[in-house]
């Protein structure tokens, strides 16, 4: 796993600017520890930090085809990040074809392949990955960026090129970037989705998932290859079972391979314990050599845990039983409160994500999680994309939710999430913003890209479409998350579920299919339920865990005090300070959301570092 930058510029020889590249490079340093390089040519410059998974011996990058053009220039370069988990076939057919290999890494053979197959051959890559390629004999530059997005990719045009990079941060040590939040930016902050392809900075982008961009002298544009697809399903329940199953089996066995320590997040619930148990089954059936496994608790939740509308129960019982029952290696990682809430903690969590997102204190125990984890190993598979894949959310089971003509996660909120992440802003500012009709555009707009079957039920085009909405738009909240988290700690995060081959199939698989036991995520359990133990088979969905301790909360109001207070505070102008004060004043009751106390009292806490950190200047005229 590593970062990548860039800079393609066609009006300048950039073999002169290797400082600048440098520079663009250090931002990465913390998603690639093990090594760094730079390639410079007359109009690319690729900069890359390593973290070596696989051949950590060899797979130096940017990595440079030994063919050259006939001015002496490489074919191709590429600077890479991600794993292709089927890159050992792909050697074997590029072997057939005449290639031969220097190293063991995936990095060559997808290099191979682009020369082999051409710009198509993304095609047939299975994984998660960003990269960019450097083509010499048609001066172009094509930056691809996998089918679900999994791994960031940003770019930032210029007059006469694009700076791109792994993270915001390193386009923004480019002199030529410019960090602006527009009124657009504002709202995307606020609305609690992410839109794709966009960020909260002007003239910023992400390559959209499934996507390449290629870049050529004149300009840039965005081509798709790959598309959430809409099929007819025809297997019976059984079959439709054994099929998640085998697609499982394999998934996980392929993203197993790796040259150091991996192991597997657990919080006894479905969908890690599934992922655990197939991992430990694939590692080693005889339980000789065992799969480790990490969980978070917090101090003293167990003994004064108090039950929730979302949680009944807490993790570290089915943590226990899960471990015990499949033979797994396993830590408990026990956070505090002051753990938490340490400036320096909040801090490294925010560097980390490099845009104002998060929830709560999630970020904060994630972000320690993989600190934690990176003492031991440095591969982790991770349950993303299964609530969304296989309908685990409430929102798939609340009629409120399913009828309502808003994305599903919103329409549970006690209040409209426009009104608590407003709350703490200037009164015409968020008549400026208009938050309630952006949203409502966001949702017409991804309504109308949702692709149906011809003849199906009403019912089931309303499923398919919240599949989809959360698939796109929710979704990519926590792989954006998880990504910079476990990356900021220098670990490798796996998704098993975000397998295109999964997804593709389970997004067709009828809704009454997918809930023929009457629950939440009856495919997976059914296709699982031989590796688990009944209480965790019978478990119902849990949120990832939050602390029940409120110090953690009051933390944050102590910081957002100290914004107030703070003349020079970057975020103030925004700030309704007569409302703050209220919200300040009034100590959010036990009821209150994880989603509704962070909207309302940590937003202006990390939009204000976000801006400080990120010297990011305020345009709000449009």
């Amino acid at each position: 796993m590593c970062g990548i930058t860039g800079w393609v510029d066609f009006d300048r020889d950039l073999t002169t600017e290797g400082r600048v590249v440098q520079q663009m490079v250090d931002t990465l340093a913390l998603r690639g520890p093990d090594d760094e390089g730079v390639w410079l040519s007359p109009h690319a410059a690729l900069g890359h930090r390593r973290k070596a998974v696989i051949d950590p011996g060899n797979g130096a990058q940017p990595m440079v085809t030994p063919e050259t053009t006939a001015d002496g220039r490489p074919v191709a370069a590429i600077c890479y990040s991600g794993e292709v988990f089927n890159f050992q076939e792909l050697r074997g057919e590029l072997r057939a074809c005449g290639h031969q290999f220097r190293t063991r890494c995936d990095t060559e053979v997808v290099l191979r392949a682009y020369l082999e197959w051409g710009p198509d051959f993304v095609q047939r890559l299975n994984g998660m990955f960003a990269f960019a390629i450097w083509d010499g004999r048609s001066d172009e530059v094509l930056l691809y960026r996998d089918r679900l997005g999994i791994k960031p990719l940003f770019y930032y045009p210029t007059s006469n090129g694009l700076l791109f990079g792994s993270e915001p941060k390193a386009i923004l040590a480019h002199p030529e970037s410019k960090a602006v939040l527009s009124l657009d930016g504002l709202r995307e902050i606020l609305s609690f989705l992410r839109i794709p392809g966009r960020t909260p900075l002007r003239e910023m982008y992400e390559v959209l998932p499934g996507h390449l961009l290629r870049v050529r002298n004149g300009g840039h544009r965005e081509e798709k290859y790959w598309q959430l697809p809409a099929r007819e399903h025809t297997d019976d329940r059984a079959t439709t079972v054994q099929t998640v199953r085998d697609l499982l089996d394999d998934i996980v066995t392929r993203q197993l391979v790796a040259d150091i320590p991996l192991c597997s997040l657990l919080s006894g619930g479905l969908d890690s314990s599934a992922l655990t148990a197939l991992a430990q089954q694939a590692l080693d059936p005889t339980g000789k050599r065992r799969l480790r496994t990490f969980s978070l608790d917090f101090v003293g939740h167990v003994e004064n845990f108090q039950p929730e509308p979302l949680r009944a129960a807490p993790d570290a019982p089915y943590v226990a039983e899960l471990a015990a029952h499949v033979g797994t290696s396993h830590r408990e990682v026990v956070l505090n409160t002051a753990d938490l809430a340490a400036p320096d903690t909040q801090a490294a969590v925010w560097k980390a994500l490099d845009l104002p997102y998060g929830i709560g204190d999630h970020g904060p125990s994630i972000h320690l999680l993989f600190q934690a984890i990176r003492e031991e190993a440095s591969v982790v598979l991770s349950g993303e994309a299964a609530d969304e894949l296989f309908g685990g959310y409430l929102w798939f089971h609340d009629q409120r939710a399913v009828q309502a003509d808003t994305f599903p996660w919103h329409a549970l909120q006690d209040k409209p999430v426009e009104e608590q992440s407003t709350a703490f802003l200037d009164r015409d500012l968020v008549r400026e913003l208009n938050l309630p009709e952006y949203i409502a555009d966001q949702y017409r707009t991804a309504l109308a890209e949702v692709p149906y079957v011809e003849g199906e039920s009403a019912t089931e085009r309303r499923m398919r479409a919240a599949t989809y909405l959360n698939m796109t738009r929710f979704l990519p909240i926590n792989l954006d998350r998880k990504d910079r988290l476990s990356m900021a700690s220098g670990v490798e995060e796996r998704i098993p579920f975000c397998d295109h081959r999964l997804v593709e199939y389970v997004f067709n698989v009828p809704w009454s299919m997918k809930t023929f036991d009457g629950r939440e995520k009856s495919l997976l359990r059914a296709a699982t339920r031989d590796l688990l133990p009944p209480s965790i088979v019978e478990r119902r969905k849990a949120p990832y865990p939050s602390t029940q301790d409120a110090g953690y909360d009051q933390a944050m109001r102590q910081q957002l005090q100290k914004i107030v207070a703070e003349p020079n505070s970057p975020a103030l102008p925004l700030f309704d300070l007569d409302a703050v004060h209220q919200q300040l004043d009034e100590a959010p009751g036990a009821s209150s959301s994880m989603t509704k106390r962070a909207l309302q009292d940590e937003t202006p806490v990390r939009l204000n570092f976000w801006l400080e950190e990120s010297d990011v200047s305020l345009d709000l005229t449009h």
